[in-house]
């Protein structure tokens, strides 16, 4: 069998997106009639149907939701390889860091000092994402490496190397009663009248059921937090970003976070090693 092209495999995706070959021939922008002739030579290159298609419109079968799937990580593949290589052209000493916007501060700090001083050390541009972009950027060759968490991050397809694993703590109003405590556990702060527990998006971007507020991001979770609307389980090292308006308690049953560095798996970067061998010896198992 032919290898597959990057171009009858971009076609797919978006028919298979748009499950209509009018709307997906517009937003490639070309015509109906080649696009379908593209997709019917596919199928009988593979020697399967990838769509069913009748009066009420197109659907996948089996073999397409497989393909779409596979085909969705061979483009990112391919757009991720090019912009390696074009930054690698612009930019051969220096390296691209995501991590989670006021995640791991006093980490991050020491990780990049302790690097600065490297003989052959790479200029790092550390860029601030939202929740669980880290990934997708390792993924589409936006960053190098990653600063993420175990276990609410997923590391399919990257290779890491855990660095620092802490306690979490509840971040209460600093007038609450709670706050007084000297430790709490999970279902101590599951069911206090006034102070329902925020809700962060999953990997899928959909919120879990409760009657939290949906948090989007630190500076709306803190703000939260101070006006008294809403508590939160968060990490240890989350007291750097506190304000006084804040209380901190251990939680004593909450599961320990570690964070970890992690990189594509297939990356051969002595830059991206270097900074790998450093993180290791700031904490060194």
């Amino acid at each position: 069998m032919d290898q597959l092209e990057i171009r009858e495999l971009r076609y797919f995706v978006t028919v298979a997106e748009e499950l209509h070959f009018s709307r997906a021939a517009e937003r490639l922008g070309m015509a109906q009639p080649p696009l379908s002739r593209a997709i019917q030579q596919l199928e009988r290159r593979l020697g399967v149907t990838l769509l069913e298609r009748d009066r009420r419109g197109v659907a996948l079968t089996d073999a397409g939701r497989v393909l779409l799937d596979e085909a969705r990580a061979l483009l990112d593949h391919a757009a991720a390889a090019a912009r390696r290589t074009q930054r690698a052209a612009t930019s051969a000493n220096s390296l691209t860091l995501a991590t989670k916007a006021g995640a791991s501060h006093e980490l991050l700090q020491k990780l990049l000092d302790a690097y600065a001083v490297e003989p052959a050390a790479a200029s790092i541009d550390v860029v601030l994402c939202g929740m669980f972009e880290q990934a997708q950027m390792l993924r589409d060759g936006r960053a190098d490496v990653a600063l993420m968490q175990r276990p609410f991050d997923s590391f399919a397809g990257f290779d890491t190397e855990d660095l620092l694993t802490e306690q979490q703590v509840a971040i209460l109003p600093a007038t609450h009663p709670l706050a007084a405590c000297e430790k709490l556990t999970m279902a101590e702060l599951a069911d206090v009248p006034g102070l329902p527990v925020a809700r962060w998006p999953g990997q899928d971007g959909t919120y879990p059921d409760g009657p939290g507020p949906e948090i989007r991001d630190l500076a709306q979770l803190g703000q939260l937090i101070a006006l008294g609307h809403t508590a939160a389980v968060l990490c240890a090292s989350s007291r750097s970003w506190l304000w006084s308006a804040h209380a901190t308690v251990p939680v004593i049953d909450a599961p320990h976070v570690t964070t970890v560095l992690a990189w594509p798996a297939h990356s051969r970067s002595q830059t991206v090693a270097g900074l790998v061998r450093t993180a290791a010896s700031l904490y060194p198992k």
